[in-house]
């Protein structure tokens, strides 16, 4: 005698499996979208921000005092070599910096670079050993104009999204050096 064997509940549990995963992966990419979507935003806000600041002054609060709350994060810091002086901006003003400590750091960084860390970068100033997650991004405004770092950081660690992120924090980067060499080479626009 033959025995008839039910594929059928087999067949539709292993749908019911499949479909879960596939729900679950779906979800997964809907919080990236939006995720990655509020990152847009941000640093769009933040780069118009900066362009309607009056002055370098201006540009230096904007970045360090307005940017951490435009972007999420808890510190911001901005450090540049001009000619052979070098300084650093963050929330408690505008510093001296050794010139070739900023130089071999300036070295260091090619593009973005996001990191966890066990504490910040020097750069962040006394906030550096609050700060567990990084990015430091090059400043270039071209030859003989300034060159620099712009640190963000965070006091939470997250899990940073390296291709996407960079792409953002790399145009966040060109931008402000595109508005600083924008007032250095023509003062009155």
């Amino acid at each position: 005698m033959a025995r008839v064997i039910p594929f059928k509940d087999h067949a539709l549990a292993h749908l019911r499996e499949r479909l879960g995963v596939v729900e679950e992966a779906n979800q997964d990419l809907i919080a990236f979208a939006r995720g990655h979507s509020g990152a847009v935003s941000a640093i769009h806000e933040a780069v118009l921000a900066a362009m309607e600041a009056d002055g370098t002054d201006d540009l230096l609060h904007v970045v360090t005092q307005e940017w951490p709350l435009i972007l999420g994060i808890d510190a911001v810091s901005l450090a540049l070599m001009v000619g052979d002086r070098a300084f650093r901006a963050d929330c408690n003003g505008v510093h001296q910096v050794e010139p070739q400590l900023l130089l071999r750091w300036i070295e260091q960084v090619e593009g973005v670079s996001m990191r966890a860390v066990p504490h910040g970068h020097p750069l962040f100033g006394p906030a550096c050993e609050l700060i567990r997650a990084e990015a430091l991004i090059s400043i270039d405004c071209g030859d003989r104009l300034p060159a620099g770092l712009l640190t963000l950081g965070q006091r939470s660690e997250l899990d940073l999204d390296a291709r996407h992120g960079s792409e953002l924090l790399m145009f966040l980067g060109r931008s402000l050096a595109a508005i600083i060499r924008r007032w250095l080479v023509d003062p009155k626009s």
